[in-house]
């Protein structure tokens, strides 16, 4: 029996699209049929089986004597009911096929393998390096008026977490032992909101822009530029917090005493153990700096300020911007001590064995570990090379 079916012509471009056409002479027969055309160009394959869908439910073609005596009466309805029977299952394997399409992509990823470092809640130590080097180029790039207001930010930050320990620790506990817990429970906020909020402090860029100028992105004369200003805008920001904490009465009661007691034991020392006291303490900020830079999240970003920071509160180490707060809150609430005796024996070593921390024992210790440093002396020249992990990989 011959269908009648005509495959697409290609020679036109009007019939570019896969359609099915029947002749006049079915016409003829009371059908009315509708050029079938997709919206968008199936594929071969699709095609051949809606063709197959068609010859197996579609009607059987008159024959010529059929067409020349007569139908039977009864032979159009008939053609009618398969008619729609065989456009039915064509519209099917038109469906079925689309969806098939359709689902591929959600089959390839189900099939896909994950990254593992695409959902990584830390980074790794190379990739924190190279993230740190770039903050470098930043703060190197920046204007001086952006870095002296976040460094104006930072102290302010640093002043506020002091005024918190004192207000709690010295008000509500006695015992020095217990004053200083809280302290060291407290004082690790200030962090937290410097980093979150885009704040500098001199401590941090120490080792910052030293790992730029190891790495050959930042010149000397860029990271003094930097640590200048930062320490100027560290100094202004501590000072307003503490002229405005004892204008409004806020540092009263067990809170003087414990400025008063702090103050003391601050310049009772000689310059060597301050200056080592500086470097100790600068240390374990300059990690906390790094483990907040490795986190990804902001639970691993408090995790990452609060230890190392409340650490050298708890052990007695000195910071130089905290004591930029302590100090002149001293001075104003009446300590018997001097400005040049808290520069000479406090602010000054605390200052210089901060910054010897930042350069040599942090920034160098981990240029050496994954930076420029460690890469002399090495017999072949190191190649680098990213994985799917997201390591950079030293070879």
């Amino acid at each position: 029996m011959n269908r009648i079916w005509e495959p697409p012509e290609t020679t036109s471009a009007s019939t570019s699209r896969s359609h099915f056409s029947f002749d006049e002479e079915t016409l003829r027969c009371g059908l009315r049929v509708q050029r079938f055309r997709p919206v968008r160009p199936y594929a071969p394959r699709t095609l051949r089986a809606m063709a197959l869908a068609f010859a197996v439910t579609g009607p059987t073609a008159p024959t010529r004597a059929e067409l020349t005596q007569g139908m039977p009466a009864e032979r159009p309805a008939e053609w009618k009911t398969s008619v729609n029977l065989a456009f039915t299952s064509m519209a099917f394997t038109a469906v079925a096929a689309r969806c098939a399409r359709t689902r591929a992509p959600f089959r390839a990823l189900r099939r896909a393998r994950p990254v593992p470092g695409s959902m990584a809640v830390v980074g790794s130590p190379t990739e924190t390096y190279e993230e740190l080097v770039q903050t470098s180029v930043k703060l190197r790039d920046e204007s001086w008026q952006k870095t002296f207001f976040a460094s104006f930010m930072g102290g302010s930050y640093v002043g506020m977490a002091c005024l918190l320990s004192f207000v709690i620790g010295g008000n509500i506990f006695h015992n020095y032992l217990t004053r200083m817990a809280v302290f060291a429970t407290l004082f690790p906020v200030n962090l937290l909101l410097i980093l979150q909020s885009g704040g500098q402090l001199f401590t941090g860029n120490s080792a910052t822009m030293a790992m730029g100028v190891l790495e050959k992105k930042v010149r000397v004369k860029e990271l003094i530029r930097n640590w200048a200003i930062a320490y100027a805008g560290n100094i202004l920001g501590c000072l307003t917090i503490s002229v405005l904490a004892n204008y409004c009465g806020l540092i009263t009661g067990g809170a003087r005493d414990m400025v008063l007691d702090l103050v003391a034991q601050k310049v009772s020392g000689a310059f060597g153990p301050t200056f080592v006291k500086g470097v100790m303490c600068n240390w374990l900020v300059c990690i906390s700096l790094w483990l907040c830079t490795m986190a990804r999240g902001l639970g691993g970003k408090m995790l990452g300020a609060w230890f190392p920071v409340s650490m050298f509160v708890a052990i007695g180490f000195e910071h130089s911007v905290t004591s930029m707060f302590i100090l002149p809150a001293g001075l104003l609430l009446g300590t018997p001590f001097s400005w040049m005796q808290l520069l000479s024996k406090n602010l000054i070593p605390v200052t210089l064995g901060n910054a010897a921390a930042g350069v040599f024992v942090v920034a160098a210790s981990m240029s050496f570990a994954f930076g420029r440093l460690g890469r002399f002396g090495s017999k072949r020249k190191s190649t680098w090379a990213r994985t799917p992990w997201g390591e950079v990989v030293v070879a």
